[in-house]
């Protein structure tokens, strides 16, 4: 073989429109699959890898350093891929345990007519923090209270929404919240960390806008409390319910909040909280908890007995019902399995285009409208945003954007819990605010209202990447390498 044609075989950079070619390819697959035919987005993505694939071929590359690129992307996550098993093992050990149900028992506590915003926001917030979703929240028995207080729907259905996406972005057992930190390489603890400030600050400022609105709707009277009360009722076994309700069942989360402020490592702090929750289901629910129990609901979730659910069928109202068994029939191993192989295609994806330098060449162009860390951290909150729009479901926009920019982060010297925050403060909250996005679509047929009229008022969602932004400009939330505060000269070489 001639050195010019065994130089022609040798692996080349790519062009800025051939690593467009293999976008547009999986950004059109996904709106196909996801859009036009309802699919999960596993398949559509691993068509996105097949295209990836074909390119690094086409651009040089033979099967055996492909093959290593999606490898070496997938060890990058595999901490998280470690984590999602484990908080799927601790939500169903939790639920079993009555940790859970005694979070939202308390929560729906706080209801009262005079503070309905508020109430719902943090009502709504308990809920998606103590189950890490935001699909599972009182959101449609909320919407009853309002409709009955005569509150406007759209303000209620906001109300409802900044609530769920606070508690789904901020809870460790979220599967976005475990995502995020995978993509960009950081830990789940760090990820909550680089949080805290820009979304404390959005949410008091979505609770007070919230009380302002309250005071301007509510003009006195009862609202029918019925859904809320009998919902409570069902969960506390002193009331004809299925749980003991106990103060001191919110000691495990507890134990997991205070050893995340003690800088314990993600896997043994939520582990702790798993050993806590299980004691104390010993204790507190002797007839529905033992070591059986444990095991099974943390390898497959947690889920009402035949027996228990006709009694539940019988005693509670349907839409009741549906709740209860939406809200608590979750966790376990094999729950989780729909985040992991999500994980595990995306980092396939990612681990080629990184590999290729396909994603180099397009955010080598992207980054020149980006000035300095803070430009870069809007740069990245735009992207997730336009992922939101064009590639239509709330897990590639954190993907996507979260493996174009990590290694411009590093160059610049940025902590990669930085960019994780960026990933959620833009990727995760403005889901619900696409029309025909996953998220959008659910909450629309779920509450019965439109993006359109409940945009405006999902006050936290739009507000979140706003001051995400806006606190990297001031500085408060850039970190260098060494998670310590950034200065420019820290910019890796």
């Amino acid at each position: 073989m001639s050195e010019a044609n065994k130089s022609n075989r040798e692996p080349r950079m790519p062009k800025v429109w051939e690593s467009c070619i293999t976008l547009a390819a999986l950004i059109g697959v996904l709106a196909i699959g996801i859009v036009i035919f309802g699919a999960a987005v596993h398949v559509p993505m691993f068509v996105g890898v097949c295209v990836a694939a074909l390119m690094a071929l086409y651009l040089g590359h033979k099967w055996d350093s492909i093959e290593k690129m999606m490898m070496d992307g997938i060890y990058k996550a595999l901490q998280s891929i470690c984590i999602l098993i484990i908080v799927g093992i601790l939500i169903g050990v939790w639920i079993n345990a009555g940790v859970v149900p005694t979070m939202i028992y308390y929560g729906l506590k706080i209801m009262h007519p005079a503070i309905f915003f508020i109430a719902a926001v943090l009502i709504c917030s308990i809920t998606s923090l103590a189950t890490g979703t935001s699909w599972g929240t009182m959101g449609v028995a909320l919407m009853g209270i309002g409709f009955g207080l005569d509150m406007n729907p759209a303000m209620t259905a906001g109300a409802i929404l900044s609530g769920a996406y606070f508690g789904d972005k901020m809870s460790p057992l979220s599967d976005t919240t475990n995502l995020a930190p995978a993509m960009a390489g950081t830990d789940v603890i760090a990820h909550v960390k680089a949080m805290m400030i820009p979304t404390v600050v959005t949410y008091a400022i979505t609770l007070v806008v919230f009380g302002v609105f309250g005071a301007m709707q509510y003009h006195g009277g009862e609202a029918d409390m019925s859904r809320v009360t009998e919902f409570a009722a069902a969960l506390n076994a002193a009331e004809g319910g299925v749980f003991n309700i106990n103060p001191i069942l919110l000691l495990p989360p507890v134990i997991v909040i205070v050893a995340v402020a003690m800088k314990m490592p993600a896997i043994p702090g939520i582990t702790l909280g798993i050993f806590a929750g299980a004691v104390l289901g010993l204790i507190f629910q002797p007839n529905a908890c033992d070591l059986g129990t444990l095991f099974s609901f943390g390898m497959d979730g947690y889920a009402f007995s035949d027996e228990m659910r006709a009694v539940l069928q019988s005693s509670l109202t349907e839409d009741t019902y549906n709740t209860m068994v939406e809200l608590l029939e979750k966790g376990g191993i094999m729950n989780m399995m729909n985040s992991v192989a999500m994980t595990i295609i995306a980092m396939m994806f990612g681990g080629i285009m990184e590999g290729t330098h396909q994603l180099e060449v397009v955010v080598n162009k992207l980054k020149k409208l980006a000035k300095g860390p803070a430009g870069l951290v809007t740069l990245t909150e735009i992207t997730c945003v336009i992922s939101n729009m064009t590639m239509p479901e709330q897990y590639i926009s954190i993907v996507v954007p979260g493996r174009m920019y990590a290694e411009e982060y590093r160059k610049m010297g940025l902590h990669p819990a930085v960019l994780s925050s960026a990933l959620e403060g833009a990727g995760t909250v403005t889901s619900a605010l696409v029309p025909w996005n996953t998220c959008g679509v659910f909450i629309s047929d779920t509450l019965g209202i439109g993006v359109a009229q409940y945009g405006i008022y999902a006050i936290f969602n739009w507000l979140m990447p706003v001051v995400n932004a806006l606190c990297a400009y001031v500085g408060i939330t850039l970190k260098d390498l060494d998670n310590k505060p950034y200065k420019k000269q820290a910019a890796a070489k």
